[in-house]
């Protein structure tokens, strides 16, 4: 993974986006138009990265952030690439971005079946909150609600990989 590089998502990476999207979350996948309009609201309250590996995008993540508080609107790393830091980093991101904009917590709503993208959550530093019965739709799947301050230290070392992780904007 020495060639990971994260940078801005722009409206050219779309098709490689909407596939990973498609393949890791199936019929609750974001459609075009919803991250259009959600690459449409950048830099204001918005900030949505890719992670790329040797020009591949391999992961991407969204991040809302508005009135001192931010939301995790998504993660999602590429199958092949669960368990290599992805996902870490691009949560490491985030959260820096956040804190840029003088965010004082993060929240996230994460599948509860889900114990991959938990953990990675909890690794840094994320609590449960709460539980949004019903949330993913239309599959019904219940999401855990996820508080991280942003004070304190960030954890150290690679994290694991959420895999694919929806947050509030699902």
């Amino acid at each position: 993974m020495t060639g990971l590089r994260l940078r801005p998502m722009t409206t050219a990476d779309l098709d490689t986006v909407l596939s990973l999207e498609l393949a890791l979350f199936g019929e609750e996948a974001w459609s075009r138009q919803m991250l259009a309009g959600e690459l449409g609201q950048q830099p204001e309250t918005r900030r949505y990265l890719v992670a790329e590996d040797d020009g591949q995008i391999v992961g991407y993540a969204g991040l809302l952030a508005a009135g001192g508080q931010a939301d995790v609107l998504t993660i999602a790393v590429d199958a092949a690439r669960w368990g290599q830091g992805v996902g870490s980093a691009l949560l490491g991101q985030l959260l820096a971005e956040a804190t840029e904009r003088g965010c004082t917590e993060v929240f996230l709503e994460v599948r509860a079946d889900n114990p991959r993208a938990q953990r990675l959550y909890r690794w840094w530093g994320f609590a449960d909150v709460g539980i949004r019965r019903g949330y993913y739709q239309p599959s019904g799947t219940d999401a855990i609600v996820m508080r991280r301050p942003l004070t304190g230290p960030a954890p150290t070392g690679p994290g694991e990989d959420g895999g694919g992780a929806r947050g509030a904007g699902a």
